[in-house]
């Protein structure tokens, strides 16, 4: 479908989404963003729902200032995958060896490595710029400096929710490896005390949702966030890179015998900020739950736990500020999740796929989402397709 474009606002609001299956918060919520004065347009994504402040699947253009609650607590947060040789023929029957390895190798959850990865002992790791990338540790936030033995040992570790490591098959029967994650608790402290710092300033004061509050280009609170903000992206991207790099080691040990070979990686942000250019006006531009789909650049829009996932090259199409929707979106909380459904479920709807299967996981059921389908076929001026994955190992925090 092309896009629809929001009666009312005050800005282009262009949607690729029913806006009749969009929930009356979430088009509360793109009206108010609509409202900001810094506000120059909004893309919104078919997996569009209900966020904190402004909606998960929206692109949201500003001049001069940048949201940080939009930008959201996972700042960074995102994919990686990676096409290898293995095939369907050299998988074993039994898959749980393989989940309980990667379970080994990568903590979940709220856990992290017992000691700082060395990234020099990875395979291949590319380490130019890693101590570069820590010495400027030093300018983040006084606030959050203490954590910086947290934020080391928790580099190259998933987190919970709806984070995911998954053992992939495309539609030729090829392994893919694929993951979900993002700054961890480092992003989510930063996040948090520069949204803070926004909501007390003086230009913030009776917006229509305090959630909106923003700072403001050359003041000195834009330039701190900024600078966190970009650390924050990088860690993300930092911490996906050493998971896939212990990942593909757990590969290279279970199937040594097939001597497996990885491709070049693809990795994307769908919860960031971007500086980039349109109609001849720089901007801040922010991905709350969406890609950049720029022409030619690959992308990942994953489902859910028991659902297939999809490998794309963007079609450039600046309407969409050359963006895509970042995954399949939730239909309904994690709480009506946890209420509607029971472990039978679960069991019945990851069927085929090795993973847990407990209550702990009960609200990323597949059918607390969106259907993957759909929300691509609502975007096919967007991206194009390169490879449909399925998961048959998903690890979740």
């Amino acid at each position: 479908m092309s896009y629809v474009e929001v009666p009312g606002a005050q800005v282009p609001i262009r949607m690729w989404a029913d806006p009749a299956s969009v929930e009356n918060g979430a088009m509360q919520q793109l009206r108010n963003v609509s409202t900001l004065p810094w506000i120059k347009g909004l893309a919104v994504m078919p997996d569009v729902h209900y966020g904190k402040g402004a909606t998960v699947g929206s692109v949201i253009a500003m001049h001069g200032a940048v949201c940080p609650a939009a930008v959201g607590v996972d700042i960074g947060c995102g994919m990686s995958a990676v096409k290898t040789s293995l095939t369907a023929d050299d998988l074993p029957g039994d898959l749980s060896r393989l989940r309980s390895k990667i379970e080994q190798a990568i903590p979940v959850g709220r856990g992290m490595h017992d000691e700082t990865v060395d990234p020099g002992k990875l395979h291949g790791f590319p380490t130019s710029g890693w101590d570069d990338f820590w010495s400027r540790f030093e300018g983040i936030a006084e606030a959050v400096k203490f954590r910086q033995e947290r934020a080391t040992k928790q580099m190259g570790t998933l987190g919970s929710g709806n984070h995911m490591i998954e053992f992939c098959l495309d539609e030729a029967g090829v392994v893919w490896l694929m993951l979900h994650s993002g700054s961890r608790n480092i992003g989510k402290e930063l996040a948090e005390h520069h949204i803070k710092i926004a909501q007390g300033l003086a230009h913030n004061q009776g917006l229509v949702d305090r959630d909106l509050a923003v700072f403001i280009s050359d003041t000195p609170q834009m330039a701190e966030y900024r600078n966190d903000l970009y650390w924050a992206q990088e860690y993300a991207k930092y911490n996906r890179a050493i998971m896939m790099a212990l990942f593909k080691d757990v590969v290279r040990r279970e199937f040594k015998k097939a001597k497996p070979v990885f491709e070049r990686e693809i990795s994307c942000h769908h919860n960031y900020v971007a500086e980039e250019r349109y109609e001849g006006m720089d901007l801040l531009v922010t991905r709350k739950g969406a890609i950049r789909a720029g022409t030619g650049e690959y992308g990942i829009i994953p489902g859910s736990m028991g659902t297939s996932s999809y490998i794309v090259k963007g079609l450039g199409n600046e309407k969409a500020f050359n963006s895509a929707s970042h995954g399949a979106g939730r239909r309904m909380s994690r709480n009506a999740a946890k209420r509607r459904f029971t472990t039978r479920d679960l069991e019945e709807q990851t069927r085929g796929v090795e993973c847990r299967k407990d209550s702990g996981v009960l609200d990323e059921i597949p059918a607390a989402y969106k259907p993957i389908e759909q929300v691509m076929e609502q975007q096919r001026d967007l991206v194009e397709v390169v490879a449909k994955i399925k998961q048959i190992v998903c690890v979740k925090g």
